[in-house]
């Protein structure tokens, strides 16, 4: 195999690019895709964009495995805090670890004195083994350690900031793929399990109302949050999320195969849950950023697919992938981001992805 041939590149810092300045976009944009194609690099680049017009622009990451305080290079803590002084740019690192102890309402008990009769932390003898067949509804609304208990956690962050007036417009770096159709399962599942236990709930307490009225005494059912604003919780979230005027989900791909077929699977789950499409992103393809966004080619690595072996066969690889993803995601906005020499990390590389996504 011939030797990697490669043209050197200029410092990324002297590269000169118009600098993007707002973004055209509802007011959430949710980035999803496999693990490792790039969704905090869009999710970071976005943000950045839409907070240079004065857009008050929050950038939250819900990936177990944060890497937005790396791309942004700062720390970002778990709450919303502002990371820029001169623009209005926002972001928060969701800690599942932290969360999933304050389940769907963050910390209340939506279950009343109901809960040990389900599972959870709050099982009939205290001791939180009761089992329920599925982990325990018990965990999954008040927190525990049942699958999606960890999604569960992070949608109760999301409706926090969806419904925050501080901000003007939210970008969401999700979950890898898997992690992201459980997040986007659970309000259809919670809307079933929610319906069957407050009917079941009504029934324990006008029980127990008589019991109270022929015994005296205490009501064995009381305190928590009612379910029935639970519910309307979820409500809220699922209408947002299918409002294409208010929600663009973008999936992320690169220009390989497996991708390809993995950012298919996810258009048709999100179209089974109605949730709008409109932008498909195809990441670190091997072509001259000029090709892209403009600006000088020279400033940027070229596959030398005459003299590398390794380029001709990674180009072919790529060009396979993006002709079978134009007859896949015909009908959408689909965007190209090259491969950068440069890890793509600070502000100006940030501001060269923004770009290709403009």
């Amino acid at each position: 195999m011939a030797e990697l041939d490669v043209e050197p590149v200029e410092r990324i810092e002297d590269v000169d690019v118009p600098v993007p300045s707002g973004v055209d976009a509802p007011e959430y944009v949710l980035y999803g895709g496999k693990g490792g194609v790039g969704k905090t690099t869009m999710a970071a680049a976005t943000a950045l964009a839409s907070a240079r017009d004065g857009t008050r622009t929050l950038v939250v990451s819900t990936d177990p495995a944060h890497s937005l305080s790396d791309t942004l290079e700062t720390s970002i803590p778990s709450e919303p805090t502002r990371i820029r002084d001169d623009i209005p740019l926002f972001a928060a690192e969701i800690d599942p670890d932290e969360t999933i102890d304050e389940g769907m309402l963050g910390g209340e008990n939506p279950l009343g004195g109901l809960e040990g009769m389900f599972g959870g932390a709050g099982g009939a003898d205290g001791s939180g083994d009761v089992d329920d067949g599925a982990g325990g509804l018990g965990d999954l609304l008040s927190g525990g350690s049942m699958p999606g208990a960890d999604e569960a956690a992070a949608m109760r962050q999301l409706l926090q900031y969806l419904d925050d007036d501080r901000f003007d417009r939210v970008v969401i770096d999700t979950a890898p793929t898997g992690h992201t159709l459980r997040l986007l399962e659970l309000p259809e599942l919670m809307d079933s399990m929610v319906g069957r236990l407050m009917q079941f709930r009504q029934r324990i307490q006008g029980m127990a109302e008589g019991m109270k009225g022929m015994f005296g005494g205490e009501d064995p059912v009381e305190g928590g949050t009612d379910l029935d604003e639970l519910r309307e919780r979820i409500e809220h979230l699922r209408a947002t999320l299918r409002d294409p005027t208010k929600t663009d989900f973008r999936v992320v791909m690169v220009p390989e195969e497996m991708s390809v077929v993995e950012s298919k699977r996810l258009l048709s789950r999100l179209a089974e849950f109605e949730i709008p499409v409109s932008t498909v992103v195809v990441n670190r393809v091997m072509e001259d950023f000029a090709d892209v966004a403009g600006g000088d080619p020279e400033d940027f690595v070229s596959p030398d697919v005459e003299n590398c072996e390794f380029c001709k066969r990674r180009w072919q690889v790529q060009q396979g992938a993006l002709t079978r993803s134009q007859e896949v995601f015909r009908g959408h906005d689909v965007k190209r981001v090259p491969l950068f020499a440069d890890e793509v990390r600070g502000e100006r590389m940030l501001e060269l992805v923004a770009a290709c996504l403009d």
